[in-house]
């Protein structure tokens, strides 16, 4: 198995569990970032896994972003780096495959928070803490906040946590649309798996294209969309999965998927 930077792997049935380790605020590193890129792009070539779950390790942070310290000297050239890294490893995050779900355990801080805008769902325990407080030190979220919080819980909102650097609770996250879930403390990472085992259900093919289609809605109207998910509905006949799934509907049994 490959070693990843700042990153645990742990596998359970079909889903891949991903914690950030690097004490003591999960921060991340370029190193960590590739490192995220090429996890994810490991675990889309698995035809075994079906969904992924990011967490982070220890009771107190999720992750409190990058590590303000390396931007300390203006380096722009690093600065520059460090922003194609955390988009390159959340871009590949979004795009994963399968159902990606964070497991909000801790404070969510800037890159920590973007990383779980990059995910399908994210769940968070009641004692979380979240913020966006890029502005407050003169710089911006650059790995998706701008984007992926507006679309997620509107323009207004957007603009309290980013233009104001208002810190949120989980009860307000789940009132706005940050998270789905609020959870009791500790409990998060095995509400997560709970999600994803309702993943195995689905037939990975399927679920793959329907997610394509619901983000594609975040840059194409609907005009555009429509043909595309009728054209998409078509061409899943062309895969053993859909044939063992209405076989299997019929005869009253679970589907076996082969991933094809």
């Amino acid at each position: 198995m490959n070693h990843y930077t700042n990153l645990k792997l742990s596998i359970e049935h079909r889903t891949a569990l991903i914690t950030l380790s690097n004490p003591a605020a999960n921060t991340f590193t370029r190193d960590g970032l590739i490192s995220l890129t090429q996890l994810v792009r490991d675990l889309n070539a698995r035809t075994d896994i079906n969904s992924l779950i990011i967490t982070g390790e220890g009771d107190k942070f999720f992750s409190a972003g990058a590590d303000l310290k390396q931007f300390a000297q203006g380096d722009k050239a690093l600065a520059r780096e460090m922003a194609r890294r955390f988009g390159e490893a959340f871009e590949a995050l979004a795009d994963f495959r399968g159902v990606s779900i964070a497991a909000i355990n801790g404070y969510a801080m800037g890159g920590g928070l973007e990383c779980a805008l990059a995910c399908d769902l994210r769940i968070a325990e009641s004692q979380v803490q979240m913020a966006l407080p890029e502005a407050s030190v003169g710089l911006l979220p650059c790995a998706g906040g701008t984007q992926h919080l507006a679309w997620l819980v509107g323009e207004a909102w957007a603009k309290r946590l980013i233009l104001l650097g208002e810190r949120i609770n989980a009860t307000t996250a789940l009132q706005i649309g940050l998270v789905e879930e609020v959870v009791e403390t500790g409990s998060v990472v095995t509400r997560a798996l709970a999600l994803a085992k309702l993943a195995d259900k689905q037939s990975p093919v399927s679920l793959a294209a329907c997610k394509h289609l619901i983000q594609g809605a975040r840059k194409q109207a609907p005009h555009h969309m429509l043909p595309l998910e009728r054209e998409a509905f078509v061409n899943l006949f062309d895969t053993p999965d859909q044939h063992e799934g209405v076989q299997a509907f019929l005869q009253k049994r679970a589907p076996q998927w082969s991933n094809s």
